[in-house]
């Protein structure tokens, strides 16, 4: 199988390096060519233009930042008409219903469709740790389990295309939504006095905890939030994509909105390139003129 790989960014790239390592022939594809040269000077065959990829591929991975982008690489007029009898298998983070409209202009195309969106981060995408959510008929996942097994060891099977992509959104909230708490935490306990060790102390012993706050602590007490795994541009989005969606099933989002709000404060800051703990500073500075 010939497997072409569409966005190369932060964890597109270790997934593709991953399938290379594999010996999988791999045709790559980037908006900014300059992030395929690790590809190219691993093997990979690298194309100027989506639809030169999709034609040369059985299967198609899209790794892309959002629905917009998939439209423009994948559905535009003359990647379109190259899509019958290709798999398209598409592991961004999206809506269920950006998922699913998705599906059906493959299918009118004459191609298959699913979703396999992933949790995780580079170093999970390095190692072929991710978790990976598959939806899809139970046909189709049985056919491209090995494929997915590159980057997971045990890819789950959550229900038709749509239910895999909203997991991934519910995950990520609960991503958003921890870091948001924790650091507020963190914060109020440093203007209160605490020391920091005690209060993480007792937070490890307790069913509180999560591995994140671990993962995210010493970048908050640093103010350091360069190289990120996760910039906080790209959880700002997935908090938007989660509360377009939830709109329409009456939930209370208010909470989450709430941390939309900083997560914007945070991009307005500069930090939009910086990993995401970097709403820790928004939060630490919100009474010292911010959003007093």
């Amino acid at each position: 199988m010939k497997v072409a790989f569409l966005g190369t960014g932060l964890m597109g790239l270790p997934m593709a390096q991953r399938l290379l390592a594999a010996d999988i022939q791999l045709v790559a594809y980037n908006r900014t060519p300059e992030k395929l040269a690790p590809l190219q000077a691993a093997g990979a065959e690298i194309v100027t233009h989506p639809r030169h990829a999709i034609r040369a591929a059985e299967c198609v991975i899209l790794m892309l930042t959002n629905a917009p982008a998939i439209y423009n690489v994948l559905l535009s007029d003359t990647a379109w008409q190259t899509l019958e009898g290709r798999t398209i298998i598409q592991m961004g983070t999206i809506t269920p219903t950006e998922s699913q409209e998705i599906r059906d202009a493959v299918v009118a195309g004459g191609g298959e469709y699913l979703e396999a969106p992933v949790l995780g981060s580079i170093p999970e995408a390095k190692a072929g740790n991710l978790s990976v959510m598959v939806g899809a008929e139970p046909e189709q996942y049985e056919r491209h389990l090995k494929l997915l097994q590159n980057f997971g060891t045990e890819p789950l099977l959550i229900g038709p295309v749509g239910s895999a992509a909203a997991l991934k959104l519910a995950l990520n909230q609960l991503i958003a939504s921890l870091t948001t708490s924790f650091a507020l935490s963190l914060a109020f306990i440093q203007r209160q006095g605490v020391d920091v060790d005690v209060f993480m102390q007792i937070l490890r012993d307790s069913p509180l905890y999560a591995p994140t706050f671990d993962k995210k602590l010493q970048r908050m007490l640093d103010g350091n939030y360069a190289d990120p795994n996760f910039p906080t541009k790209h959880l700002l989005k997935d908090t938007e994509l989660f509360i377009s969606e939830a709109k329409s099933r009456s939930l209370d989002l208010s909470s989450i909105k709430g941390v939309r709000q900083i997560l914007q404060t945070a991009v307005k800051m500069s930090f939009a390139d910086d990993d995401y703990s970097s709403l820790f500073s928004v939060i630490k500075e919100w009474g010292e003129g911010i959003g007093e």
